[in-house]
């Protein structure tokens, strides 16, 4: 992986994260591939429309703090963020947790795959059923 390709992943998940806080489903959507995919701990296989239409629904002002971004030391397409989440949820009830995003990327720059991951023990308490499988 060049140097230019690390600049160009941080810009793009710097721009994702941006647009994650800002609930804009069209900006975060339009990163990834047509055939992308998500892995949500708490909604399994999704599509990024699917999956961000479904957030934005469920989300208030959320507030996302970078705390560091990662690019793969083996040559492939791949960075990771990791980051506070402060989830703001419709009712006003708060979620807060550390998460990391692993991103895959396309030789277009797109987000092919994203596995998202956090430890979901307190979080799944805390939301119950307002952000779960239809």
């Amino acid at each position: 992986m060049s140097a230019i390709d690390t600049a160009q992943y941080a810009a793009r998940l710097t721009d994702y994260l941006q647009a994650l806080e800002q609930s804009n489903v069209d900006e975060v959507v339009a990163l990834f591939a047509p055939q992308a995919t998500i892995y949500s701990p708490l909604l399994g296989w999704v599509s990024p429309a699917s999956f961000y239409r479904k957030l934005a629904e469920a989300s208030g002002n959320s507030k996302i703090t970078l705390l560091d971004l990662f690019h793969s030391s083996q040559g492939s397409r791949r960075a990771t963020a990791y980051f506070r989440y402060d989830w703001v949820l419709k009712d006003q009830s708060t979620v807060g947790f550390d998460c990391v995003d692993v991103f895959d990327f396309n030789a277009d720059g797109l987000i092919e795959k994203l596995v998202i991951i956090y430890d979901t023990h307190t979080i799944r308490a805390d939301l119950g059923d307002r952000f779960s499988p239809d």
